[in-house]
């Protein structure tokens, strides 16, 4: 078996594990992040949280509203503000191909994965979803639970 070689510079900072479940994500596209000098190292130090925000395409940009990137405690003079907004970096193609989905088809752009990359720069996962109906949930609880199950009964015959 091979040894694996993990990145020292990937890591994941914050997911967004409720998205997959209050919706139904159709694809996703990887943004930078435009981040003040304190708000690097509050991410590297962690607590970050992109569970309550979204992205927008406003006056030809894209940006993620809402998000919270804790404090800085060793910043003194230049702390940044926790919950503003913050621009996202993508192609002119990318950016057309999100307005349209969100002005045209009526899709959301909900951030999934908030990362630092394996050459340590900030990433965002940006997914273009539609929204689930208590119906499309349940069945796809149901689903879940299934396939546990049927993982489960797999398990114990072999």
């Amino acid at each position: 078996m091979a040894k694996q070689k993990t990145d020292p510079n990937y890591k994941v900072i914050s997911e967004n594990r409720r998205a997959r479940f209050d919706y139904a994500i159709e694809e996703d596209v990887e943004c930078g992040i435009v981040l003040e000098g304190s708000e690097v190292k509050a991410l590297r130090a962690g607590g970050a949280n992109i569970a309550d925000s979204y992205a927008a395409v406003e006056d030809g940009e894209l940006w993620l509203v809402n998000s919270y990137i804790p404090p800085y405690e060793q910043a003194k003079v230049f702390k940044h503000e926790e919950r503003r907004r913050r621009k996202l970096l993508v192609s002119r193609k990318q950016l057309a191909d999100l307005w349209n989905a969100t002005q045209r088809k009526g899709m959301t752009l909900v951030p999934l994965v908030l990362y630092f990359n394996h050459k340590g720069l900030a990433k965002v996962k940006i997914g273009i979803a539609k929204g689930k109906k208590t119906h499309d949930k349940r069945e796809t609880q149901a689903k879940r639970d299934w396939s546990r199950q049927k993982q489960r009964l797999l398990k114990e015959q072999g």
